[in-house]
């Protein structure tokens, strides 16, 4: 029998994190105006929030509109409502509006046939766990897009995925703005 089933996942406070965490509490509180819950948790771990913040920021050939789409795709194939949320938010940073961020959330970017590629590739490596047909990697390609641009996406599907993994682990509050379910 699982004995933790109902386990309460909590978001740390400052004072409960170490002090290296709490500069990057900090960090980011200048930054975006908070500490994201999915943040905060990462801090209870004394190396897991610099790592994945170093990761989420690593340089990339991707724009951040790309970065965005992949972001979106793979949480919603992850049906994680934390990560939903925070990117129609980063999204519309990024020059997305609000109708094009639900259809790339759907599945499709009519409104761009380069990054309806991408969002098609993101799709076809999320639901096959990387397993991709030839014809989806030609497809990815042939839109202008290099073998160093399939690179990032992996990594930003792989980033993307342990939030989005650790967000349906934890069900830790969304404090985003609420995406709309599709």
């Amino acid at each position: 029998m699982n004995t933790t089933a109902n386990r309460t996942f909590t978001v740390p406070t400052r004072e409960e994190v170490s002090s290296n965490n709490q500069q990057i509490f900090d960090s980011l509180h200048k930054m975006i105006g908070f500490v994201p819950n999915l943040y905060a948790y990462y801090a209870k771990s004394e190396t897991a929030l610099g790592d994945y913040l170093a990761l989420q920021n690593r340089k990339s050939t991707l724009n951040g509109k790309q970065r965005e789409i992949i972001n979106l795709v793979t949480s919603e194939i992850n049906g994680c409502r934390y990560c939903q949320s925070a990117h129609s938010v980063f999204g519309k940073f990024s020059g997305l509006t609000e109708e094009q961020i639900l259809e790339i959330r759907k599945g499709s970017a009519s409104f761009d046939a380069k990054l309806d590629a991408l969002v098609q590739f993101t799709t076809a490596v999320v639901e096959n766990r990387g397993k991709v047909s030839i014809d989806a990697k030609e497809t990815f390609l042939n839109a202008g897009y290099s073998e160093g641009n399939l690179i990032d996406t992996v990594i930003i599907i792989g980033d993307k995925t342990i939030s989005n993994y650790l967000h349906n682990i934890t069900g830790l509050e969304i404090d985003w703005p609420l995406a709309e379910q599709i």
